[in-house]
């Protein structure tokens, strides 16, 4: 099922209660090996919650969940230096394929206005990279990362999104 008018796509500031939410959805052995550049170890709350305590305090980060219909089903972000910034989300598997990724990256980008916005994404990761083109991001450059939900140096694109 494809995102639709009928499906009610919002961002809104992240609360205490969606963190468990999101630590059970980035978990999913699926969806780590496709983000690949993740934790150490995803399964340690401890380290988790310090991450996420850590950004949710740093001001120069947008930090925002994504709910459709009312459910946490992911979050979205803008962080780093002016300049330098980037966009990363985290949609739950089972909301994959519904355009709700593309729907959430667009609100996003409509809250931070300033460009250039960076991305990067492994690059099998097929529905990652359609997201970040279908939101005007273009490719602009080929890495090599470790990647630790894969335990090996994989390859990486770099997109980039301009005024």
């Amino acid at each position: 099922m494809r995102y639709s008018a009928s499906t009610d796509v919002v961002l809104r500031e992240i609360h205490d209660s969606d963190l468990p939410v999101f630590f059970r959805q980035t978990n999913d052995p699926e969806s780590l090996w496709l983000a690949a550049f993740t934790a150490k170890d995803p399964a340690d709350r401890a380290a988790f919650d310090a991450h996420w305590e850590r950004i949710r305090a740093t001001p120069d980060v947008l930090n925002r969940t994504v709910l459709v219909d009312g459910d946490v089903v992911g979050s979205a972000a803008v962080y780093g230096e002016p300049g330098d910034r980037e966009v990363t989300y985290w949609i739950d598997r089972a909301y994959w394929g519904r355009g709700i990724a593309t729907a959430a990256l667009r609100a996003l980008l409509a809250e931070v206005p300033e460009r250039p916005l960076h991305a990067r994404a492994a690059a099998d990761n097929v529905g990652s990279l359609r997201v970040l083109e279908k939101c005007g991001f273009r490719v602009t450059g080929h890495e090599r990362g470790f990647a630790q939900a894969r335990g090996a140096e994989i390859d990486e694109v770099v997109l980039t999104l301009e005024a």
